[in-house]
């Protein structure tokens, strides 16, 4: 399953912020850049492709989410446009600040 918006096109996240997970993987805050809102559920064992500034790439697998915000709900994401989600690193890595990422 991968993270699509209702036309599967143009979605584009933006790291906010990466901080390592307390037992393995990454905690990374993403921002909706471009594209649809996708729903919560598409993030579920989603394959996404992270790029960094200077053109550096990673492979990424989501884990589930980071609940200290909350327990994320559509609506939510809906309206801020912003996800905290556990990942772990396939190829390449540590995603940082400011990378974007997008659906593999």
């Amino acid at each position: 399953m991968s993270v699509d918006g209702s036309t599967g096109q143009g979605v584009v996240f933006r790291v906010l912020d990466a901080l390592d997970a307390p037992h393995s993987g990454r905690i990374l805050r993403l921002r909706l850049e471009s594209g649809e809102v996708p729903s919560i559920k598409s993030f579920r064992n989603a394959e996404l492709r992270a790029t960094g500034p200077s053109g550096e790439s990673c492979r990424l697998k989501v884990l589930g989410f980071a609940l200290f915000g909350g327990k994320p709900s559509d609506d939510r994401f809906a309206r801020t446009g912003r996800i905290d989600v556990h990942i772990a690193e396939i190829e390449g890595g540590p995603v940082g600040l400011r990378w974007e990422v997008t659906p593999s």
